[in-house]
């Protein structure tokens, strides 16, 4: 059995080992966020700060800073071509569906992984700077222990649930701020309303960004294991803030508390609170990472969402600071490079990744690992 043959098994085959090392009895009173302010790191609000958690596809922030790492340090530029290997291609979905030898720019790449959260092209970037998928998630692990992320480890580039993938909410507010300091140029890709590769449209399913007024980002994610999961960041009036909401029962949800918390953030005086690096570890800190699957991919809850959604199928949103948008979309190109042609692939199916994303299913799909 190769590498990759052991990998899949683990990913169809590793429920019960993860279901056993998870405890999700108590997880699911948990329910971490931090909220904090970039430019003075003062925290202003967390809960379960440090509580382990899945970080799906929130695990592509983690992607981009080891890529924007790569260009820092002369070894890729965004012109640099990123190729679609069998490997990355044979990835579940959410994905493109780029053939192996098709290739796109780094840039493109990037815009792809942050919108549409492509597994495949998340996989196919991770090649091209590390030299392999494996090389690159040493990488990202190395990143991470270097910036202070003491309670995160990754096993891919995409966020797909494995034993050994874990993160914590204060450890994603570490990674959010030092992505908005360290690389402010940037930013405009954590912001993109959706791009378009031409034949086909892929909205930004982050519902904060140009409803929420001064949103510019991040990320958002959704395993059934961890729920669903949103990094948010706003500025206004030269202050900026960013949020970490994990666990939220519903797109709506995590939306509603985010537009909460980066209102407040943006609003209230800070006071005498601790910083990021003074926030010393509280509450459950063993190293037991959070299930929270049967709360959230039960015929009950699912039932539940399918009633947060108008007669068109759209999200409900409650929070006062989230208002519609009237325009068209702004959209930026993203997609093969010249000369690479892009076949449409017949019964395109959304599966494992940031399948809580599409504006159009009405409830998750249980993954086959929870």
């Amino acid at each position: 059995m190769n590498g990759r043959t052991t990998r899949r098994s683990a990913w169809f085959l590793g429920s019960a080992l993860l279901l056993t090392t998870s405890l999700a009895a108590g997880s699911a009173a948990a329910n971490p966020r931090m909220l904090v302010d970039v430019n003075t790191l003062k925290v202003i609000e967390h809960e379960d700060a440090f509580q382990r958690w899945y970080p799906a596809s929130l695990t592509k922030l983690m992607t981009a800073y080891t890529v924007f790492r790569a260009i820092k340090a002369g070894e890729k530029t965004l012109e640099s071509p990123v190729v679609m290997s069998k490997n990355a291609a044979s990835e579940p979905p959410s994905k493109m569906y780029f053939k192996p030898g098709q290739k796109m720019t780094l840039d493109s790449a990037m815009k792809i992984i942050l919108v549409k959260s492509a597994n495949d092209v998340a996989v196919a970037l991770a090649e091209s700077v590390g030299g392999s998928e494996q090389g690159f998630v040493d990488r990202m692990n190395a990143e991470a222990a270097r910036i202070g992320m003491s309670s995160s480890h990754f096993i891919n580039p995409h966020g797909l649930p494995g034993k050994g993938q874990y993160t914590t909410a204060r450890d994603l507010a570490v990674l959010a701020v030092t992505l908005k300091r360290e690389f402010p140029q940037y930013a405009h890709y954590f912001a993109l309303e959706g791009f378009t590769t031409g034949k086909k449209q892929y909205p930004n399913y982050n519902m904060l960004i140009g409803r929420f007024d001064g949103a510019d980002g991040m990320k958002t994610g959704f395993i059934c294991a961890a729920g669903f999961n949103q990094v948010s960041s706003a500025t206004r009036n030269g202050r900026s803030v960013v949020s970490v909401v994990l666990g939220s029962d519903s797109l709506g949800a995590r939306a509603d508390i985010s537009a909460g918390m980066l209102q407040k953030g943006l609003t209230t005086r800070t006071g005498n609170v601790p910083t990021l690096g003074q926030l010393r570890p509280y509450g459950e800190t063993r190293d037991i990472v959070a299930d929270i699957s049967a709360d959230i991919c039960s015929k009950h809850a699912a039932k539940i969402r399918s009633e947060g959604r108008d007669e068109a199928g759209r999200q409900k949103l409650t929070s006062p600071y989230i208002h519609e948008v009237s325009r068209p979309l702004k959209l930026v190109y993203a997609g093969l490079m010249a000369g690479e042609e892009e076949k449409p692939v017949a019964g395109e199916q959304v599966a494992a990744g940031d399948i809580g994303d599409m504006v159009n299913v009405p409830i998750p799909i249980p993954r086959p690992t929870f």
